[in-house]
Formats: C-alpha cells, sequence, structure tokens
C-alpha cells in the first residue's frame, strides 16, 4: 500500500448523478422483489451480465441502487444488465431460505422477459460484489443442491462465468471473523439456527457446493476494509482451478463498483473476455 492511499468512501460514490435503467420489473408481490433492467442502445440481441449488489445481505445497508453507476457503465459498453433485488435479513421474508429463494427466482425470472427486450442468454455471466457476490456464486453452484434442499430447483438458469468482487463467499468463514465491515451477527440472521436440524451452510455457503463447474474470477482490494484479504485467498485456494484470483493494489471495498478506478477496469476486462468466443 502506498502511504498517500485514501480509500473511497460511498458517499464518493453516490454523490455522483445517479443514472436510472431503462426498465423496472417485478418478479414477486414484495416491494424488494424487483429488477432493474439496462439496456444499451439498439435492437439487440445484447450480452447479459445478471448484476447483485451487496451491503452484508441487509436491504437497510444496500439495495440495488447502489450498482446504477456501474450498470449503467456497462450498459454503455454494450452489455444488458439485469440488476437483482431481494429481501435483505432486515426485511420479512428474509434470510434462509428467502433471501436465496429470491435471488433464484429474480434470476430464473430472466428467461421470460429475454425475447421482450432482446437479451442472448446462451452465456449469462455474473456479477456480484461484496454480499453480492457470494449470491453470484451460489447462483452458479445452485445445481449441486440435493433434491432435499428447499433451495433445490429442476432448471435453474445456467450461470456460465462469475466475477466476484470483494466476494464474502465463505460463509463459516464470514461468520468466524469479527474483524469484517458487516458486523458479526449478520451471517446468523441469513442462515438462522440450527434447531430444524439441517444443515444449512451445505445449502447456502459456496464452499460446500465446490466444485460449482463454473469458471471465476474474484477480484478483490488488497486494502479492503470490508473484506479482511485473507478471505480471498483461503476461499481462492478452497475453490482450486476453477477460480483465478486478482489482486488490485491500493484499492478498498468501494473502488470495486466505482467506475473508472482500476478495479472496475480490471472487472470490466473480465467480463468482456467472459463473453469472447470459445476457442
Amino acid at each position: 500500500m502506498s502511504d498517500d492511499f485514501v480509500p473511497l468512501t460511498w458517499a464518493d460514490l453516490t454523490g455522483c448523478p445517479r443514472p436510472e435503467p431503462q426498465a423496472a420489473i417485478a418478479y414477486g408481490d414484495d416491494p424488494w422483489q424487483r429488477v432493474d433492467l439496462w439496456l444499451p442502445d439498439g435492437p439487440g440481441p445484447f450480452p447479459t451480465v445478471l448484476m447483485v449488489h451487496g451491503g452484508c445481505w441487509t436491504t437497510g445497508i444496500a439495495d440495488r441502487t447502489l450498482t446504477n453507476w456501474v450498470a449503467d457503465d456497462l450498459r454503455r459498453d454494450g452489455f444488458a444488465v439485469w440488476n437483482i433485488d431481494y429481501r435483505g435479513v432486515d426485511r420479512p421474508g428474509g434470510g434462509y431460505p428467502g433471501t436465496f429463494q429470491d435471488v433464484a427466482a429474480a434470476a430464473d425470472a430472466l428467461r421470460g422477459y429475454a425475447p421482450k427486450y432482446g437479451l442472448d442468454l446462451r452465456r449469462v455471466v455474473a456479477i456480484g460484489h461484496s454480499a453480492g457476490g457470494h449470491l453470484a456464486l451460489w447462483l452458479a453452484g445452485r445445481r449441486r443442491l440435493p433434491q432435499d434442499s428447499v433451495l433445490w430447483c429442476a432448471t435453474p438458469l445456467p450461470i456460465a462465468h462469475v466475477v466476484a468482487c470483494g466476494a464474502l463467499a465463505d460463509l463459516e468463514a464470514v461468520a468466524a471473523s469479527p474483524d469484517k465491515g458487516c458486523g458479526t451477527d449478520v451471517v446468523g440472521d441469513l442462515v438462522g439456527d440450527a434447531s430444524t436440524g439441517r444443515d444449512v451452510y451445505a445449502d447456502t455457503s459456496v464452499p460446500r457446493l465446490l466444485p460449482i463447474g463454473v469458471r471465476h474470477d474474484l477480484v478483490y482490494g488488497r486494502e479492503d476494509r470490508i473484506v479482511p484479504y485473507r478471505l480471498a485467498t483461503d476461499y481462492a485456494d478452497r475453490a482450486g482451478a476453477e477460480a483465478v484470483l486478482h489482486t488490485v493494489p491500493d484499492t478498498g471495498h468501494v473502488e470495486l463498483v466505482t467506475p473508472g478506478t482500476p478495479a472496475w477496469t480490471v472487472t470490466k476486462r473480465l467480463i468482456a473476455a467472459a463473453f469472447a468466443p470459445r476457442a
């Protein structure tokens, strides 16, 4: 870290004029069961990015509008962005299984709207930030859930690639990390207690689903004060060859979803590469 490094704050991002999506879509009756769709100019079909916001799985901390700036940046580069929201642990029905059911339903709803909006679903790339990075990876791996799981789905939307930025992928490690920026109780709020006798981590924590069978790029800021860097290296070691860790120096947590930063430049390059024709 350079001596003069000062991390961005959320006010540095949210103080900029906020762009607005081209369409808003409900996938359920709850006010938080919503998707914002960002569409490039032209008729399509558009390569489609599925975006999941962070905020410690807590709606009161963040919702999908926190990623409006990067969603618009991708839209300007020719990508459609399916930017999903979900009930956090602080909302009725949030936690387990509701938060996960929402994320799954929002992803699967993409199929029904693709023809109307010219969305190309042959290769969907998911991107998530922080808690949203965990959820994006979980979406890619949920096809490995056992059939007795309440979260099991016979035909989940296929995710071809994930770019996870500052992801809190390993819920068990996060729960045991008091130095993370989400506090000490949030994972317990997310997965609930063990009174049912079910090992909920087996349904929800990404390492329990490994190998997920999907290539994923992990983008982390070396000076991230919300997600300790050891969570990045430990998960990357567990994921093995299907994950690649990209460490961005002089970068904190906010920089990961702020247009124009080195971290976001890395993420955009990885997204574009994920859509490139396979050899």
